[in-house]
C-alpha cells in the first residue's frame, strides 16, 4: 500500500523499530517507502539499457566505457546527486576495440563460423584466406619439450590459419545446476551459530591427488605459442572455446602488446570440432577471416565513475556502494556487471526520490579495470584510504563499501569483512526482507584479493560488504560469455535487489556508530605477496 511522502525530519520516534533481542534500530516506514518507490518508479532497467544496448561492450580503456561513465554521472546528477566526476587512474595499456569481424569456411564446405576476437590482438589488415592447420600440442610439456615440438612445426604453420590444440570434448550435462539456491542452504550459510557458515555452500576446493603441477602454466605455453606463430608467419590463431551450446569466452592477450601475437579468435566448440574432424579425414579446409581492431593510446588513463549524496551531521563519514562498469567485449556485459551498477545507482536514486537526508555521505563508485584484476578499485583504495598498515586520513572515514557482482539473481544475504558484530548489524538490517528470500549475513576475516571489488577494501582492512545472489544462469551461461546481454536479466530479481540494497544503505548511513572493524590487535594479517617465503 502506498503512503504519501513526508519529510524525514518529521518521522516519529515510533517509526524506528528494534528487532526482538537486538539493539539495531530498523525504520519500518522507510522500508515501506523504499519498496513503494521501486514498485512505482523503477529506473533500473532503463539504466541497464543504456549501459548495455547503447554503451556496451565496455572494455577498460575504450571510448565506450568512458562514455558510459559520463552518461552515469549525467543521470545521477539529474536525480539530485552531486560531485559527479570521472576519477583517473593509470591503466598503463592502450585501449582496444574490435570494430568488425567475419569468419567463414570456404572449402570444402561453405558456412559462417562463429567466433570472438581475443582482446589486445591485431587485425588481419584486410580479408585473409588460407588453409587451416591443427597444431596438436603435447600434453603437460616441459619448456624443452615444447620448444622441440614447435621447432618441428615451423614450416607447417607459415601462411596458415592455425587451430591451436585438439578440440575439447564437451559432454552433455544431464544434471544442470539449479537456478535458485535452496532456502535451507542459504539460511544455514548465514546462521551465526553454524561453524561452517559464510562459505556459500560450495565446500572445499578439493585436492589434486598425487598429480604434480604441470611443468609449464597455461599462460607460459600460450605466450610461447604466440611467439612461435609470430616468428613463423602464421596468418591467424584459432582457440577452441570448449563450452556447450555455442558459448564463447574471449579474454585477452595478457601481454597487451599487439606485436607479440597474431590475429587471434576464440571459436565456438561446434565449429572448431567440425574443422578439426574434416582435417583428420585428410581433407584440406580453407577458411577466411576479416578482423578490424583499433587501439586507443589515450586509454592508458582509465576512469572510475563517482557521484554522491552529501551527508548532514556525519557528512565526513562515507558509506560507499558500487560495482564494476567495465566488461569483456564478446557481448554487452549485462549480468557482468552492468546490472550490478544499475542496482547500485537505483538504490541511491530511491533514497533521493523519497527525500532521505542521510547523516553520512553516500558515494556511488562504478569501477573500471575489474576484469583485468580489480585494478580500478585497488587504485582507488590505495589513493584514498591506503591500508591498515599504511593508513591515509580517509581510512578512518569509510563506514563500509557495498558491492554486487554475481549476475541477475536477487540478493540472498551478505558477507562483511569484520568481526561477528558487523555481521549482526547487517543481519538485523536485512531481517525485514525475508519475504524477498534474504536470510542474513556472515563475517569474514580474509584479506585476499580476488573475484570482485569488495575484496579490494577487505585487503586494506576496511569493511567490504558483498551480496550473495541466486546463480540463475550466471556461471552456466552468461559470465564472461558471448551470451551476456540485456535479455538475460530477470527484472523481478534486480528490482528486489535494489530495494534490499537501498535499505541497507539507508540504515548504515543513519546509524549513530560506524560498522565495527577488527580491533588493531585482532586485524588479520594481509596475504603474503606471491612468491614470498611461507
Amino acid at each position: 500500500m502506498s503512503r504519501r511522502a513526508f519529510a524525514i525530519a518529521a518521522l516519529s520516534a515510533g517509526a524506528w523499530l528494534s528487532p526482538l533481542g537486538a539493539e539495531e534500530k530498523i525504520n519500518a516506514d522507510i522500508n515501506t517507502r523504499i519498496r513503494q518507490e521501486e514498485k512505482d518508479h523503477s529506473q533500473v532497467m532503463r539504466t541497464l539499457h543504456f549501459f548495455t544496448d547503447v554503451y556496451g561492450p565496455r572494455v577498460t580503456g575504450s571510448p565506450n566505457l568512458k562514455a558510459a561513465g559520463e552518461w552515469a554521472i549525467k543521470t545521477m546528477e539529474s536525480w539530485g546527486m552531486t560531485n559527479g566526476h570521472l576519477e583517473p587512474w593509470d591503466f598503463g595499456h592502450p585501449g582496444w576495440v574490435n570494430e568488425r569481424f567475419t569468419a567463414h569456411a570456404i572449402a570444402p564446405f561453405k558456412d559462417q563460423l562463429t567466433a570472438e576476437v581475443l582482446a589486445w590482438t591485431p587485425g588481419t589488415d584486410g580479408t585473409v584466406a588460407a588453409q587451416a592447420y591443427e597444431l596438436d600440442l603435447p600434453d603437460r610439456p616441459t619448456p624443452e619439450q615444447l620448444t622441440a615440438f614447435l621447432g618441428g612445426a615451423k614450416d607447417k604453420v607459415k601462411g596458415k590459419i592455425v587451430l591451436v590444440g585438439r578440440p575439447t570434448l564437451v559432454a552433455v550435462n544431464f544434471n544442470p545446476p539449479a537456478k535458485r539456491r535452496d532456502d535451507a542452504q542459504v539460511k544455514q550459510q548465514y546462521d551465526p551459530g553454524n561453524p561452517d557458515g559464510g562459505r556459500g555452500g560450495r565446500g572445499g576446493r578439493g585436492g589434486r591427488g598425487d598429480q604434480p603441477p604441470p611443468p609449464m602454466t597455461a599462460r607460459q605455453i600460450d605466450e610461447q605459442v604466440d611467439a612461435f606463430l609470430v616468428a613463423n608467419g602464421a596468418k591467424v590463431r584459432i582457440n577452441d572455446a570448449g563450452r556447450e551450446h555455442g558459448q564463447i569466452i574471449a579474454f585477452n592477450n595478457r601481454t597487451y602488446d599487439l606485436a607479440r601475437a597474431v590475429p587471434t579468435v576464440v571459436m565456438r566448440n561446434e565449429d572448431y570440432g567440425r574443422i578439426a574432424r574434416v582435417l583428420a579425414d585428410g581433407t584440406p579446409v580453407q577458411v577466411e577471416f576479416n578482423i578490424v581492431n583499433k587501439v586507443y593510446p589515450e586509454g592508458r588513463t582509465a576512469y572510475n565513475t563517482i557521484a554522491e549524496i552529501p551527508g548532514t551531521d556525519k557528512r565526513n563519514e562515507i558509506v560507499m556502494l558500487g560495482g564494476h562498469l567495465d566488461s569483456w567485449h564478446s557481448a554487452t556485459g549485462a549480468t557482468d556487471n552492468a546490472i550490478g551498477c544499475a542496482m547500485m545507482m537505483e538504490a541511491a536514486r530511491i533514497l533521493k526520490a523519497i527525500g532521505v537526508a542521510p547523516r553520512r555521505t553516500i558515494r556511488v563508485a562504478l569501477w573500471s579495470g575489474e576484469e583485468e584484476g580489480l585494478l580500478g578499485s585497488q587504485a582507488y583504495v590505495k589513493q584514498h584510504f591506503g591500508s591498515f598498515e599504511a593508513q591515509k586520513p580517509e581510512f578512518a572515514t569509510l563506514d563500509a563499501y557495498l558491492n554486487i557482482d554475481s549476475g541477475t539473481g536477487r540478493p540472498r544475504g551478505a558477507g562483511v569483512f569484520g568481526p561477528a558484530s558487523a555481521a549482526a548489524i547487517l543481519r538485523d538490517i536485512l531481517k525485514p526482507f525475508e519475504d524477498l528470500k534474504v536470510f542474513g549475513a556472515s563475517a569474514t576475516d580474509s584479506r585476499n584479493v580476488g573475484g570482485t571489488d569488495s575484496t579490494s577494501f577487505n585487503n586494506a582492512g576496511l569493511p567490504g560488504i558483498g551480496f550473495g545472489q541466486d546463480p540463475i544462469e550466471y556461471n552456466t551461461h552468461t559470465h564472461h560469455t558471448n551470451l551476456d546481454n540485456y535479455e538475460r536479466i530477470v527484472e523481478e530479481d534486480v528490482r528486489a535487489g535494489a530495494v534490499v540494497i537501498a535499505s541497507t544503505l539507508y540504515h548504515l548511513a543513519m546509524r549513530d556508530e560506524m560498522v565495527p572493524r577488527f580491533p588493531a590487535g585482532e586485524m588479520p594479517a594481509p596475504p603474503k605477496p606471491a612468491g614470498s617465503a611461507q
